[in-house]
């Protein structure tokens, strides 16, 4: 059993945006419309009653708590405060909190940011580039455009006084989006870490500007791959930079693949999922990314008042993203990419019925691969042609096979 390290609470099931790409509420999954807006104390100290249950069974002394939503900050600062110490003091380990936000209540509420602080919750805040971009997805209810208070909100949280819970921006890629202009709009917030998510689409319901027939299909190599391109420019311009600006997880994330390491993301590599959500209600699901592929597709059946975390790792639905390799369908296992791509995230492999095909997003994620497998290897390269001359003669530390 590969115990859950990571467990995603969905402490609010609203939003106080109306983005046109969410998953959680225009996606083919609508439970969202029969579950409580929040979660309640009694559901948070049971469920922080069975991480610690799981911990010890597993031997852990250190879990992640990932507060999600909808909009997770809609709770308030009372019961954020509240929720976080059911968590804090009965989950029986030492116990990192982090959040994921579009950080507008950040401004409404200036309560939150003490009770973030209290707890040490590392923020991250919903942002997808230059102010026509975010404003042509990111909407108020009202149709109107929400960058300049979310921008505002991102400056006050990287202000001197609120850096420490600073952990980063999350950015949709936009085909509609110049590369280099929203890495450089991000960057203007000095963001320690930038998340560069794909827009979730499965086969039957591909993604914007992609229109591929599910395999049997073209090699990878030979498909147009408009999200791979994009990347691209964005990976040369993070990566091309005279000083380490900031981080760019998928990037990261790939090159430590490609040079024989082990990725921390679900989205890459073939690392056993170690993440878990709890819904408003108690409900255990899996990721809420598999909202993208039809109604239901996260759910176990299970929930923290009658079962424990063993039980939901045991689930078919768990260990079906456990295996590795032997996991994968057998285009993606005969792939030579498949130990660093991982077949994709899961959710984008999703089409008739299944979710053994490759990811939707195949051709792109080759194609990028491949782009920073070269720009590696040819820096690699340079590195041990450089330590030859120093070594006066010695053989390089360093041999490469220019192919």
């Amino acid at each position: 059993m590969v115990p859950f390290r990571q467990y995603l609470l969905k402490i609010h099931s609203r939003c106080n945006l109306a983005c046109d790409y969410c998953y959680m509420y225009e996606a083919a999954d609508q439970s969202w419309r029969g579950r409580p807006r929040r979660m309640e104390l009694a559901t948070a100290r049971r469920a922080a009653r069975r991480i610690a249950e799981h911990a010890q069974r597993c031997g852990l002394d250190e879990v992640g708590v990932i507060l999600h939503g909808g909009e997770p900050l809609l709770v308030g600062a009372a019961h954020l405060d509240a929720l976080l110490g059911e968590l804090a003091h009965g989950a029986g380990v030492r116990v990192r909190f982090s959040l994921q936000t579009n950080g507008l209540r950040l401004l409404e509420e200036p309560a939150l940011l003490e009770v973030l602080h209290r707890y040490r919750v590392a923020v991250g805040v919903s942002l997808d580039g230059t102010a026509a971009d975010h404003d042509r997805h990111r909407r108020f209810p009202s149709g109107a455009g929400s960058w300049a208070r979310t921008a505002e909100a991102v400056r006050l949280l990287g202000s001197a006084g609120h850096r420490e819970l600073f952990a980063g921006l999350l950015c949709v890629v936009d085909l509609a989006a110049d590369p280099v202009a929203t890495y450089e709009a991000l960057l203007e917030f000095a963001p320690p870490r930038i998340d560069l998510l794909l827009p979730h689409g499965t086969w039957e319901a591909q993604p914007p500007g992609v229109r591929r027939s599910p395999p049997p299909a073209p090699p990878a190599g030979t498909e147009a791959a408009p999200y791979g391109e994009w990347l691209i420019a964005a990976f040369d311009r993070w990566y091309g930079a005279p000083r380490r600006e900031t981080g760019i997880r998928l990037f990261e994330e790939l090159a430590v693949l490609l040079l024989g390491g082990r990725a921390a993301s679900e989205s890459v590599g073939l690392a056993p999922v170690d993440l878990v959500v709890v819904e408003t209600d108690g409900v255990i699901e899996q990721a809420d990314s598999l909202k993208a592929a039809y109604d239901g597709a996260p759910g176990t059946g299970l929930d923290v008042w009658r079962h424990g975390f063993a039980e939901a790792a045991a689930h078919p639905a768990f260990q079906a993203r456990q295996r590795g390799l032997e996991g994968l369908g057998p285009v993606c296992a005969a792939c030579p990419l498949a130990a660093v791509c991982g077949g994709g995230l899961y959710a984008h492999r999703y089409g008739d019925g299944r979710f053994d095909q490759p990811s939707v997003y195949c051709a792109d994620l080759d194609r990028l691969i491949r782009h920073i497998a070269a720009r590696l290897r040819a820096d690699v390269a340079e590195l041990g042609a450089a330590s030859a001359v120093e070594a006066a003669g010695r053989p390089p530390l360093i041999q490469v096979d220019p192919g």
